[in-house]
């Protein structure tokens, strides 16, 4: 059974997609923040780089977007007539000053600006209309030959001249009217763009995509999920009035939670958002998995734990590296994890065991939404992994960096203290006359001195100074301050 659940609070929202009870995807939506993915602005560039074939364009946020030479398209009435290749220098295609159209195609992501591109997309709920484009494309997951031959042969009949049309997954199995509605719908979105476009200065918001629940709605809300659950009243009508229009035969599918229960512990979500962020994820088999993040990229590591087998060690490893495959594409869609993923399954020695690991990793992966490809096998073992990458990861969303290790995972050791008050000691007995020293420490330093005291006092012996350990809670928990007593 599949479930869509809606958490309408007064700081945010978030809705949770169950897969049998099982939590796999988190969105949040936090009120005052700007969701600005698929957005469309009229912007300004500000600095073109022909060195990284790439440019600066000011859009009206914080930190300017980022637009690479291949996201810049022959677009009309970007005011450039240029044939856009790969050979092309962008500062052939684009100048400094010139506005053009963009849309976010990736969220700023910590200290890196979003990225823009100029190829403008509109998404409906069966097409995605492509303004800049001529051709037809259809989604890879519809497979089936003969499907893909009907709506190619339909969607010709109703594209609109000089434009593209993209088919989205939903499409498989509706009709033609269907689409022609589609189509009539992101034809008038487009006309209000472009007529907005001509009587505004850059930088400027032209087109806002929907909201966390409505895009829900339009991209993901289908036959195949069974309940739409939302527990405040108004944006439950909302809902059930985008529902009535673009999916009637889903209206009673969606549902206004009234217990009062909260509705992320009735379906036992809030359990499962803890256990999304934790490092290391145990499998029912018995083994486990590690996560660890870098800026780079992202290295998952699988190992035995528990799991001793039955038979051979082969077939043990076996066992445990099918079992992690499934939850790894799992926790790549939850935590939704982007950018380069290197997996260390166990080493198996049997080609067949190798060849049907990655073939479970690549069906789990299907599930996801989100471009994702399996690379293949390295010579050492390694899996590697790419994953498109549109936004913040669930972690960052929901922690940010520990003020006393500053995210490196670690603070200060007791050794590292005791050498630290050492080489201060050592240094006032040798340049001073000083009799005693104050040491303020974070109190959970000074405590985890505790055990070292005798060290501390043979220190005093040989240095002839009085040590005071002071806790101090102003102080960071790596931070330490030497004062002398002044006799």
């Amino acid at each position: 059974m599949n479930q869509i659940i809606v958490d309408v609070g007064i700081i945010e929202t978030r809705l949770a997609i169950l897969e049998n009870k099982e939590l796999v995807e988190l969105y949040i939506e936090r009120k005052g923040s700007k969701r600005i993915l698929g957005n469309v602005y009229l912007g300004r560039v500000v600095n073109v780089l022909p060195g990284m074939q790439a440019a600066f364009v000011d859009i009206g946020l914080e930190k300017n977007c980022f637009l690479y030479v291949k996201e810049v398209i022959n677009n009309r009435g970007q005011d450039t007539d240029l044939d856009i290749d790969k050979e092309k220098c962008i500062s052939d295609i684009i100048k400094t000053g010139q506005e053009i159209l963009v849309q976010i195609i990736k969220e700023a992501i910590e200290a890196k600006g979003a990225r823009v591109t100029t190829n403008i997309t509109l998404p409906g709920r069966y097409l995605v209309l492509a303004p800049f484009n001529k051709g037809i494309g259809i989604s890879r997951k519809i497979d089936n030959e003969n499907e893909r031959e009907r709506l190619k042969i339909e969607i010709e009949e109703l594209k609109p001249k000089n434009m593209g049309v993209i088919v989205r997954t939903l499409a498989k199995g509706r009709c033609i009217e269907d689409f022609a509605d589609d189509i009539k719908f992101l034809l008038r979105l487009w006309q209000k763009i472009e007529k907005k476009k001509k009587t505004e200065y850059a930088p400027q918001l032209i087109y806002k995509d929907f909201d966390l629940v409505s895009k829900t709605i339009r991209d993901i809300f289908n036959k195949e999920m069974q309940e739409f659950v939302i527990n405040d009243y108004d944006t439950f009508s909302l809902g059930k009035d985008l529902v009535e229009i673009i999916s009637p035969h889903l209206n009673e599918r969606i549902f206004h939670y009234i217990d009062e229960t909260d509705i992320f512990e009735k379906y036992d979500i809030e359990a499962q958002i803890a256990g999304s962020l934790n490092r290391k994820i145990w499998l029912d088999i018995g083994g486990y998995i590690v996560i660890d993040s870098t800026e780079a990229l992202t290295v998952v590591d699988v190992n035995t734990g528990k799991y001793v087998g039955n038979t051979n060690l082969e077939d043990t490893v076996y066992k445990i590296n099918i079992e992690a495959a499934t939850e790894i594409a799992k926790q790549l869609r939850l935590r939704d994890i982007g950018g380069v993923i290197i997996v260390d399954f166990i080493d198996m020695s049997t080609r067949k065991h190798k060849f049907e690991v990655i073939k479970a990793l690549n069906s789990e992966l299907r599930k996801d939404r989100t471009k994702t490809k399996v690379v293949g096998m390295t010579r050492l073992g390694l899996v590697e992994i790419t994953r498109k990458k549109t936004r913040k990861k669930l972690e960052a969303t929901l922690k940010k960096k520990c003020t006393c290790c500053n995210g490196s995972g670690g603070v200060y050791s007791e050794q590292f203290f005791l050498n630290k008050i050492e080489k201060g000691i050592k240094k006032i007995s040798k340049h001073t006359s000083c009799k005693a020293v104050k040491i303020q420490m974070n109190p959970n330093a000074a405590d985890s001195l505790e055990e070292e005291l005798q060290l501390i006092e043979e220190l005093e012996s040989k240095t002839n100074i009085k040590i005071c350990l002071i806790k101090n809670d102003d102080l960071h928990y790596n931070e330490l301050k030497i004062v002398r007593i002044v006799n």
